[in-house]
């Protein structure tokens, strides 16, 4: 039997008090509505249908190019009435599963289990204990313990309001039950809304087997309704992460202070300090050190490379054994090749630095190549940008580059050659040879200071 999924994420989420739509509010650097749809993408259904409706058009362009269909919702007439605009699509022989765009933390293995009850021919419903249960519809059940209803909090009597038991929303279930039940909704409550819940008091009245499942904790269905709830979520996660990595031989000098936003991969033995945010798809090789308070977005770590404090790297390529920082910018197309060295507030872009070259501090070098044990001196500048066209500089093996050299591009310093301290650069420096550009120096004597009038 196949298996369909329906994501509502068509609510206005006023509570946020946003112009960005709910679900494209961010957990660990991703729109919530991207962690359920990975999540379900891992179950492999075959199909995906995406309900959408307020801001419909920025939640569609985030979709574009995804596997899926999306559906409008375009009155917000409650969750039954939302489920009900997916279904002309939906294989009447499936199973559907329904998940919320605004619960991004929801388990594969939790809603591996939900199918498997479902694909038994039964309703299956998540359902969860709450200390508070405060807002969320209480989850009825007869003497033998058998779910008969989910009662709404505005609508619950006082002993319902008592029970702790809670509807999380997700369930899954045979299709063709949801295309007989749905158009028998009413919208007869206390919000006048097509309640999805209403469901399974029709499954009971049936006689269909309802069967009540738990996530293993809480926050894999906690839903975000304010930006309060998006923090304590973020910080559930975060730590969920750093734990996991902890025990992958990871340290980390404050669990809680450290952020894992991405796809990562850390290897054995690494240390990171506190105020680190890992970003985007990260390759962290084995004994690699990272000092406080850096940022490292869609980059690679080679083995025993140490990043000092306030550094970052942006789509970069570290080989291994590299020194970098402090306050050291990597940016994008940068690559290191082993045992280099990028130091204290140096930045590169688009720069293949050679291995165990050198540029120790107060340098900018772009759109550059350098080779093998090159040393270049503080305050170089790669001069690689006219206004409109950027040029390239090339600087070969064992060059020695003198502090405070401007080298205009495109422009190459030979295997071995040299540039004199203050030089601006301009044409190519053939190998050995040493190149100075730079005006002579005069002193003028029985010179006077200009005095104040």
């Amino acid at each position: 039997m196949s298996m369909e999924v329906i994501v509502l994420a068509a609510g206005q989420g006023t509570r946020m008090k946003s112009r960005l739509p709910k679900v494209l509010h961010p957990i660990a650097g991703k729109p919530m509505v991207g962690h359920v749809l990975d999540t379900a993408s891992r179950l492999k259904p075959s199909a995906l249908h995406v309900v959408v409706g307020h801001g419909g058009d920025q939640l569609r362009d985030y979709l574009a190019g995804r596997e899926l269909s999306v559906v409008e919702q375009a009155e917000q007439l409650g969750t039954g009435h939302a489920v009900d605009q997916a279904m002309p699509a939906v294989d009447a022989d499936s199973t559907v599963l329904i998940l919320y765009g605004d619960v991004p933390l929801i388990a594969e293995p939790t809603l591996r289990q939900l199918l498997k009850s479902a694909s038994q021919g039964k309703l299956a419903l998540l359902t969860v204990e709450l200390a508070d249960p405060t807002g969320y519809g209480r989850i009825v059940r007869d003497h033998d313990h058998r779910v008969t209803a989910i009662v709404e909090h505005k609508d619950a009597s006082e002993a319902e309001l008592s029970i702790r038991e809670i509807n999380t929303g997700i369930l899954a279930l045979p299709a063709r039950w949801l295309k007989q039940w749905l158009p028998q909704l009413s919208s007869d409550n206390a919000q006048g809304e097509y309640y999805l819940t209403d469901i399974i008091a029709m499954a009971a009245k049936s006689g269909e087997t309802i069967d009540a499942i738990q996530p293993s904790c809480e926050q894999e269905v906690q839903g975000v309704n304010n930006r309060l709830q998006l923090a304590e979520l973020e910080r559930w996660y975060q730590r969920r992460q750093a734990e996991h990595w902890m025990t992958e031989g990871v340290t980390l000098a404050d669990p809680e202070r450290v952020d894992f936003r991405g796809d990562i991969e850390i290897g054995r033995d690494v240390s990171i300090d506190i105020n680190v945010i890992l970003e985007g798809r990260v390759r962290i090789a084995d004994n690699v050190v990272i000092g406080a308070n850096c940022v490292i977005k869609d980059s690679e770590v080679g083995a025993g490379t140490v990043i000092k404090p306030h550094s970052m790297l942006d789509e970069s390529q570290v080989a291994e054994g590299c020194d970098i920082g402090p306050f050291a910018r990597l940016r994008p197309g940068t690559r290191l090749a082993n045992n280099a060295k990028i130091g204290n507030f140096v930045e590169t872009k688009k720069a293949l630095v050679g291995e165990g070259s050198k540029i120790n501090h107060l340098s900018y070098v772009g759109d550059a190549t350098l080779g093998k044990g090159v040393n270049v001196g503080a305050g170089t500048i790669t001069c690689n940008y006219d206004g409109v066209n950027k040029f390239q500089t090339e600087i070969g093996d064992g060059a020695f580059i003198g502090s405070n050299t401007s080298l205009v591009a495109p422009v190459r310093v030979g295997a071995g050659a040299t540039t004199g301290a203050g030089s601006t650069i301009t044409k190519a420096i053939e190998d050995g040879e040493l190149g100075v550009a730079r005006g002579r120096q005069a002193n003028l004597k029985n010179w006077k200071r200009p005095s104040k009038q």
